[in-house]
C-alpha cells in the first residue's frame, strides 16, 4: 500500500517511516515481544504507510478505554507472510492493510476470527464473496495504474504513452520503472492486470517489457521516490496509484503534472480483520475495525493515506475532485479473481521472476 505523498511532504514521510522501521517500534507505542501491558492494549498490526492524525488516535482510546499500540511491518505481501507464519501466536490483535491480491491467502491459512460490522454506505460493493466474506472488513481502495510524468515528456518532445500496450515500443525503452511483484502489493497488482488484459500471452508482453529495459525494483517507495523522474529519477513511467496525479501539482497548483493511464487499472482493496488466537484481544479488536470504518477515519483517509474511502457519503478534498480521475472499468477477468489468484499466485510469479531475472 502506500506511502503515496504530495510533493511537499515526501521527504518528510519517508524519513520519518524509516526511523519507525528502523526503530521497530511503533507510532503510537510499542512493546516488548510477547508482552501485553493489560487488558485495555489493543495492538494493530499494519504497513509501513499506515498513518493517521494523533487526535483521531486520541479520540479513539478517550472513546473506548483501549491503549492502541501500532506495529507496522513493510508491505502488504511481508504483512500477509508475517501473520501466516505466527498464525499459532498472533504478533498482535488485529491488522489492517492486507489487500484483495493476498487476503485469499491469509483466510485459507486460518489467520483471522469473524467479524461483520455494520457497513457505511457504498462499502458492500467492495466485500469479499465467499466463504472469507466475514473474515475481513472493508476499509479503503485504490486502483493501481500506471503513472507518466507528463511534463518530463512535454519537455523532451516525446509523446507519452497512452496504454500499457505501448510500453514495450522502441520510444520508451529505459523509461519504465516497476515494484516486484514478489516483494509489493502494487507490483503484484500490476502483474494481475497483465494477466487480466493479455491472458495466457502475459508472459509474451513481460518479456517485451524486459527486453525494452524495463526496472524491476523491491518495492512502491523504491520505484516512486527513488527512479521516477517526478521525485528527481531517471524514468517517467512508474506503477503508482490513480490518486497519485492529486499530490503532482504545479507551483501554482492548477494542473498535475503527472497522468494515470486509467484503461489498464486493476482495483487494491485493503481490509482490516481480527487475528485469531486464544490471546487475541477480540473486543479490542472489534473497536479498532468499527474506528477504522468511522465517518471520522474514513475522511481523513484521502489526505492522510491517499486512498479512497469505502464510505460513499465521504466528501473528497477538492484536489481528488478535480485531478485523482478513477477508471470506469478496471481490468478483470475470471483468471484474477480472489479463487484464481489463489490458485494460481504462485505459479504466475515463479513464471514472472523467471521472466525478469533473465
Amino acid at each position: 500500500m502506500r506511502m503515496r505523498t504530495s510533493p511537499g511532504r515526501s521527504a518528510l514521510l519517508v524519513l520519518s517511516t524509516a526511523a519507525v522501521l528502523l526503530s521497530g517500534c511503533s507510532l503510537v507505542g510499542s512493546e516488548s515481544d510477547g508482552e501485553r501491558k493489560h487488558d485495555k492494549d489493543v495492538t494493530l498490526v499494519t504497513h509501513e504507510s499506515f498513518n493517521l492524525p494523533k487526535t483521531l488516535v486520541e479520540q479513539f482510546e478517550s472513546d473506548t478505554g483501549y491503549h492502541l499500540r501500532i506495529s507496522k511491518l513493510e508491505d502488504a505481501g511481508a504483512l500477509t507472510n508475517e501473520l501466516v507464519l505466527t498464525k499459532e501466536k498472533p504478533v498482535g490483535d488485529v491488522v489492517f492493510g492486507i489487500d484483495n491480491t493476498f487476503a485469499s491467502r491469509a483466510i485459507d491459512e486460518g489467520v483471522f476470527s469473524s467479524y461483520a460490522p455494520t457497513l457505511p454506505e457504498g462499502a458492500d460493493a467492495v466485500e469479499l464473496d465467499g466463504d472469507g466474506d466475514d473474515a475481513l472488513t472493508p476499509v479503503d481502495s485504490g486502483n493501481v495504474c500506471v503513472n507518466v510524468d507528463d511534463a518530463w515528456f512535454a519537455a523532451q518532445g516525446i509523446p507519452a504513452p497512452r496504454t500499457i500496450d505501448d510500453l514495450t515500443e522502441p520510444a520508451y525503452k529505459d523509461l519504465f520503472v516497476i515494484p516486484g511483484a514478489s516483494t509489493s502489493s502494487p507490483g503484484l497488482a500490476f502483474l494481475l492486470a497483465t494477466i487480466a488484459k493479455y491472458g495466457d500471452d502475459w508472459p509474451s508482453y513481460w518479456t517485451e517489457l524486459m527486453d525494452n529495459g524495463a526496472k524491476v525494483v523491491k518495492g512502491w517507495s523504491d520505484a516512486y521516490f527513488t527512479d521516477f523522474t517526478f521525485s528527481g529519477g531517471d524514468r517517467p513511467i512508474v506503477v503508482s496509484y490513480d490518486s497519485s496525479p492529486a499530490f503532482t501539482l504545479d507551483e501554482a497548483g492548477e494542473r498535475t503534472t503527472t497522468s494515470a493511464l486509467l484503461d489498464d487499472c486493476f482495483e487494491q482493496v485493503e481490509y482490516a480483520g481480527v487475528l485469531a488466537g486464544d490471546d487475541t484481544n477480540v473486543a479490542g479488536a472489534h473497536a479498532v475495525i468499527d474506528w477504522l470504518i468511522s465517518p471520522e477515519v474514513q475522511a481523513a483517509l484521502p489526505e492522510e493515506m491517499y486512498v479512497f474511502p469505502v464510505d460513499a457519503s465521504v466528501e473528497l478534498p477538492a484536489d481528488w475532485a478535480r485531478f485523482a480521475q478513477r477508471p470506469e472499468q478496471p481490468v478483470g477477468s475470471e483468471q484474477t479473481t480472489p479463487e484464481q489468484i489463489t490458485e494460481n499466485r504462485k505459479a504466475w510469479l515463479e513464471q514472472w521472476t523467471e521472466i525478469v531475472s533473465r
